[in-house]
């Protein structure tokens, strides 16, 4: 098929697109112009001749005088166009992102009513990219790769995000590698094929098999938002394919870490909360719907720094938020169990993390804390950008980008002695309660790994509700009453002072001491309840606590199957 390739006529950015995308309607991936994709491509003859003196001039200079008259004109016209070429070429960063609306300027935008989604076309319909699905055991991922050079895999976001939301930003990286974007399992254009349970270890072996069978030996592996923990348990698993990897605004998940609140709502006004929680509430409107109406009312702050503009919107509402019902649930449980603190220690992989100074998602104390993770790693921070800074700051960011990929990957022997070191780390790691325990799931299955190797010595090395709840069930799951009630007892004392006594009471009804476990439930009615165990089926109130005055508690079986 072939391409039309055209300038946009504000910014004069070249794009390369598919005939049959001709007459569309689409913004411009540098200055976000609305533009219509012409049928025949613009010609260089036709552009020079929009410029220089009119050719009526040049037929009436006659003498000498005429013509070096006519010569200085061309000159003239020529440095008014280097000029303007430069002004756009200089201006067109600071055009583009300036007179766009961002976070800092706290506009108030309540629309009015409930706003159809615009019906636009998706960037892989309009971008030249070569698409394909390709076999992974089981299972086919959607591909699309563009450009020429070392190999640069993107992992989305989500859990639950598509490839989209890198589109069109990366054709840049184009330019200077080979991108390959794909849909994870359960996500956009790829099957919806749970098999053993949507994991981040079963994405790491689907995307090991995806770079098998496009016959890439090395990559850079670059993991956006939550794709930063697939691309660092990837890293840990394959390091002998890895080349480098790139964590841009990454989800810290993986590293356990202490940080500050969120500030997704700060620039968001009181107005807009209110009308946004109207629309989550709509239980008449769809998921693109939904995502596009909230938007339009001041939910794009919470993870952009620029105002997008609607169609970029409606882009996103379509075709960037789509995933099986269970994947999120699934992928959420996975990435509590994993634990990656310390096995960075020594990686001979060259690593980039790209931070907006902007990203909301977490506390303003995550980019340190993450380059802790990672020694010697290289933190770049985005001064105007939020969670993607390859969308607010593109020029600086491919130049990073750019740069980083001509670094030298290691040789075979550093990988293999990392891998000795991860390979020891892992298991210290096993043989730590506190790992132990925070990386079980809450399903039977966890709970028997955990009731197997308790001892009552493991009560001195926790302190913590969480820690204790978990290891509570455990021991209930296994139906070993009495060592869970020293344990719920043990919660009683921390935060969870009514979540403890509730449990205590239980596991009194079932040792057949009824008296007791009444006690503990009027003491429970007394703190505040606000929890529920799906597991169990089980949700924790003060209604709840008055049932079980009134009627002893009944054995309730685990659910969860991990």
């Amino acid at each position: 098929m072939s391409d039309i390739r055209f300038a946009c006529p504000q910014c004069g950015t070249h794009l390369v697109v598919e005939a049959a995308s001709a007459g569309v309607d689409t913004h411009c991936p540098t200055c976000a112009q609305r533009i219509t994709i012409p049928h025949v491509a613009t010609q260089a003859s036709e552009m020079a001749t929009s410029v220089g003196p009119p050719a009526s001039v040049a037929a009436k200079a006659e003498t000498g005088r005429q013509r070096l008259g006519l010569k200085l004109a061309a000159l003239l016209w020529a440095g008014l166009l280097l000029i303007a070429v430069g002004a756009l070429l200089g201006l067109r960063f600071f055009r583009h992102r300036d007179h766009r609306e961002t976070i800092l300027d706290r506009k108030v935008h309540i629309a009015q009513g409930t706003v159809d989604v615009p019906n636009v076309p998706p960037w892989c319909s309009v971008l030249k990219l070569e698409r394909r699905r390709v076999d992974v055991g089981g299972c086919e991922l959607y591909c699309e790769t563009s450009g020429r050079g070392a190999a640069l895999v993107l992992i989305h976001g989500g859990p639950g995000g598509t490839h989209h939301d890198f589109h069109p930003h990366f054709e840049h990286a184009a330019n200077f590698a080979s991108v390959v974007y794909y849909d994870q399992r359960g996500c956009g254009q790829s099957d919806y094929a749970k098999a053993r349970g949507y994991t981040v270890d079963q994405a790491v072996d689907d995307l090991d098999r995806l770079r098998d069978a496009l016959n890439v030996p090395q990559w850079i592996v670059l993991g956006w938002s939550y794709g930063g923990v697939v691309a660092q348990c990837y890293t840990v698993k394959h390091p002998e394919h890895v080349a480098g990897m790139v964590l841009v605004g990454s989800a810290p998940d993986a590293m356990h870490l202490a940080l500050q609140s969120s500030r997704q709502q700060e620039f968001i006004s009181s107005e807009e909360r209110w009308r946004i929680g109207e629309i989550q509430n709509d239980g008449t409107l769809s998921l693109a719907q939904l995502v596009y109406n909230a938007h339009l009312n001041g939910d794009w702050k919470r993870q952009h720094f620029y105002k997008p503009t609607p169609d970029e919107l409606a882009r996103s509402a379509l075709y960037a938020w789509k995933h099986a019902p269970t994947f999120r649930g699934s992928i959420s449980g996975s990435v509590r169990r994993i634990d990656l603190r310390g096995m960075f220690e020594e990686c001979p992989t060259p690593i980039l993390l790209a931070e907006g100074n902007y990203d909301l998602t977490w506390g303003a104390d995550k980019p340190e804390k993450l380059r802790a993770c990672f020694p010697g790693c290289q933190l770049v921070r985005f001064e105007r950008s939020a969670h993607a800074p390859f969308a607010d700051e593109a020029d600086r960011f491919f130049s990073v980008l750019h740069d980083f990929m001509k670094r030298v990957p290691p040789n075979s022997a550093e990988i293999a002695k990392w891998k000795e070191r991860i390979a020891a780390r892992q298991a210290e790691k096993e043989r730590s309660l506190p790992h132990v325990l925070e990386t079980s799931g809450w399903g039977r299955q966890s709970s028997e790994k955990i009731a197997t190797r308790y001892s009552e010595a493991w009560l001195d090395q926790i302190s913590g509700s969480l820690a204790l709840l978990r290891l509570g069930f455990a021991l209930y799951d296994a139906k070993e009453y009495q060592k869970a009630l020293v344990v719920f007892s043990r919660l009683e004392k921390t935060g969870w002072k009514g979540v403890g006594l509730v449990w205590q009471g239980h596991m009194l009804d079932l040792l057949g001491r009824r008296a007791e476990a009444i006690v503990a439930y009027r003491k429970a009615v007394a703190q505040d309840l606000d929890m529920q165990h799906s597991q169990y089926e089980i949700i924790l109130s003060k209604e709840y606590v008055q049932e079980r005055i009134q009627t002893p508690f009944q054995r309730r079986v685990n659910h969860d199957d991990d």
